[in-house]
């Protein structure tokens, strides 16, 4: 991928952030991937006010689970505030941010089409691609729309993309590691961008 200076004009800054609940299916896929973090979500913003992801709809049923807005002091996130996190930053083009806004938009206008890819979680854990339009798991979906909005940040099928590959991953800068719930407050102290 091309690298791009955040003063560049046309150059826009997506996030990517990486989390870990104290849910039962967070410790679970955490305990068999031996990672620091088994969730994904893509940002619009610095301050994580725009944020999407595949997960529970609700606090607590994780099989009523698809297509989300995800809060970081509400739902999930706000139940658990010792929720574990790393918080990467991405420089694209206008035109590929123009194309991500539009992938996202086609989500949010189908929201209750979409479900979540528990076929596609197991296949990634032996390496064999579960491809649906209709579902998704947390890091196949980021994956997902950036390669729909000609982002190429991953050398393999996005659906196999884990969380691991993100956090690995050359083209995302970090921008914080630490606990979710402090992140504004440290954003604020700092002044990350």
């Amino acid at each position: 991928m091309t690298s791009y200076k955040m003063n560049d004009k046309n150059i826009k800054t997506i996030y990517i952030v990486l989390s870990q609940t104290k849910t039962y299916p967070a410790r679970a896929i955490r305990f068999y991937t031996h990672e620091p973090y088994a969730h994904a979500s893509i940002a619009f913003d610095e301050d994580l006010e725009e944020m999407y992801s595949f997960a529970r709809r609700g606090t607590y049923n994780p099989f009523n689970a698809g297509f989300i807005r995800e809060y970081i002091d509400k739902g999930v996130f706000g139940r658990f505030d010792t929720t574990a996190c790393s918080i990467y930053r991405l420089l694209i083009t206008e035109d590929q941010y123009i194309s991500l806004r539009s992938e996202i938009e086609v989500f949010k206008q189908n929201k209750n089409t979409y479900s979540y890819n528990y076929l596609g979680l197991i296949g990634a854990a032996f390496n064999i691609p579960v491809r649906s339009k209709q579902r998704y798991f947390c890091s196949q979906f980021v994956a997902y729309v950036l390669e729909q909005s000609g982002i190429h940040i991953f050398n393999k099928c996005y659906a196999l993309v884990k969380p691991r590959d993100i956090r690995i991953n050359p083209n995302l800068t970090t921008v914080y590691e630490g606990r979710l719930s402090l992140y504004r407050f440290y954003k604020n102290k700092y002044q990350i961008a």
